[in-house]
């Protein structure tokens, strides 16, 4: 990485050859974080992350899936505290559509509320980018669908993906074995991840 020479003080400062360090950064506390895997499936979608309980570590867990709404869960890489700040956005967004319109919201329009709440933290002094990603996935009347957020407020639909530390080899797994079955096996593919990330 080249040195920033001071272009890392802001969000808002492009340096010479174009970059925005703090979004950089951001993506790459994001690769540091544990592994998040998301697959679409005929029959719905399948979520799951990596543990890595610490040996002291009382409690089993550290949350890292949440509930947007009843058809909605995300799934969270990076820093796990700016996760819960966009997962409380999504929850507000999604019933204050249920209230207005009389209908679940879908998908695609929580993943990009999410990147526009991203985004907007790229764009103002003061503030720094969210150091996390996030696998948006539900089904909606348009059917199964996952969605990936990042820190620089971009937004992509995906059949499988997977975030976090690890994930360019478990990307190239489910590249060779992804096929769009029913959740039984999309829960099959996500155990092998999971095993394979441990290797």
């Amino acid at each position: 990485m080249m040195a920033s020479r001071g272009y890392d003080m802001t969000p808002t400062m492009y340096s010479p050859d174009g970059r925005i360090y703090q979004v950089e950064y951001a993506i790459e506390t994001v690769k540091r974080g544990t592994l998040a895997i998301g697959i679409q499936a005929k029959d719905g979608v399948v979520i799951a992350v990596e543990e890595k309980p610490r040996s002291l570590q009382v409690s089993e867990t550290t949350q890292k899936i949440f509930q947007i709404d009843e058809h909605i869960g995300v799934a969270a890489a990076g820093y796990i505290p700016d996760a819960r700040i966009q997962v409380d956005s999504a929850r507000f967004f999604a019933q204050s559509n249920k209230l207005t319109y009389d209908e679940p919201v879908d998908v695609e329009t929580v993943a990009k509320h999410l990147a526009d709440q991203s985004h907007q933290f790229t764009q103002y002094s003061g503030v720094r980018p969210f150091g996390v990603a996030l696998i948006i996935a539900g089904v909606d009347r348009k059917g199964s669908r996952i969605y990936v957020t990042d820190p620089s407020g971009t937004y992509v639909l995906y059949a499988a993906v997977a975030i976090g530390g690890n994930s360019d080899d478990i990307t190239s797994f489910l590249e060779k074995n992804y096929k769009k079955r029913y959740v039984s096996r999309g829960c099959n593919i996500t155990s092998n991840c999971c095993n394979k990330s441990e290797i």
